[in-house]
C-alpha cells in the first residue's frame, strides 16, 4: 500500500529518526504502524491498519513488508474497560526504545513496552474513539506489540480481545515473519527496539 521511502520520508518530515543502518550493521529496524484515519474513529474492530518493518541485509539491500494490524483496542474492551479512566489508545508519535522482545502475558515471545508511552483514554463507550488531549498521560501499562491467532496459516478478521490497546498483527505467518527479523535484529544491536504510530493521512 506504501512504499518505504513514503515511510522513510514521512518520518523525517516530522523530525523523527528514520534508522537508515549507518553503521553497515544490518537489520537496524524501523518499526512503524499506520493507523487508518478514513474510519473517522469509528470502532471498527477490524484488523484495518497497517504494521511495517524495514531493514537493510548484509548485502546492504532495503526489506519493507507491511502486515494488517490493530493499532486500537477492540470492542470487547471498548464496552468493557479495565481502568476507570477508560479504554487505552495509544497517541501517535515516535517512542524510542520502547519495547524489548520478551514473552506476552508469559505464554509466548513478543515485543513488550519498557517505557512510558503517550495514552488517551476514552470511557463513554459510544462506538468512538474519543482523542481527547486532556486525557493523555505517559503510562507503563503494557502496550504490546504481538500477534491474534496462533494457528499457523490462519489470520483473524476481528479484534475483539486480541486488543486492550496492544498493536496486534492479524495473520500468524506474518507474525513469525515479523519475530524472525526482530530476533535477528536483537543478536546485532541488543534487545531494545523504538516503535513510531502514524495516521494514513501523515503519508506523503
Amino acid at each position: 500500500m506504501y512504499t518505504r521511502e513514503q515511510i522513510q520520508s514521512t518520518l523525517e518530515g516530522k523530525g523523527y529518526k528514520y534508522f537508515t543502518d549507518a553503521n553497515n550493521k544490518t537489520y537496524d529496524v524501523n518499526i512503524i504502524g499506520i493507523r487508518n484515519n478514513e474510519t473517522q474513529g469509528r470502532v471498527t474492530n477490524a484488523f484495518d491498519d497497517l504494521m511495517t518493518i524495514s531493514y537493510k541485509d548484509a548485502d546492504g539491500v532495503w526489506h519493507y513488508n507491511e502486515y494488517n494490524c490493530t493499532t486500537d483496542p477492540g470492542t470487547h474492551w471498548v464496552e468493557n474497560v479495565l481502568n476507570d479512566r477508560g479504554v487505552a489508545i495509544l497517541k501517535p508519535g515516535q517512542y524510542r526504545g520502547s519495547h524489548k522482545l520478551r514473552l506476552h502475558q508469559g505464554k509466548y515471545l513478543a515485543l513488550g513496552q519498557k517505557k512510558h508511552m503517550k495514552i488517551y483514554r476514552d470511557a463513554n463507550l459510544d462506538g468512538v474513539y474519543d482523542l481527547i488531549e486532556e486525557s493523555v498521560r505517559e503510562e507503563l501499562i503494557g502496550i504490546n506489540i504481538h500477534r491474534a491467532t496462533s494457528r499457523a496459516g490462519n489470520k483473524s478478521s476481528r479484534v475483539d480481545k486480541w486488543s486492550a490497546g496492544c498493536q496486534v498483527i492479524a495473520s500468524n505467518d506474518d507474525w513469525h515473519e515479523f519475530l524472525d527479523i526482530c530476533q535477528v535484529a536483537r543478536e546485532i544491536h541488543g534487545n531494545s527496539f523504538s516503535y513510531t504510530l502514524l495516521e494514513s493521512k501523515d503519508i506523503v
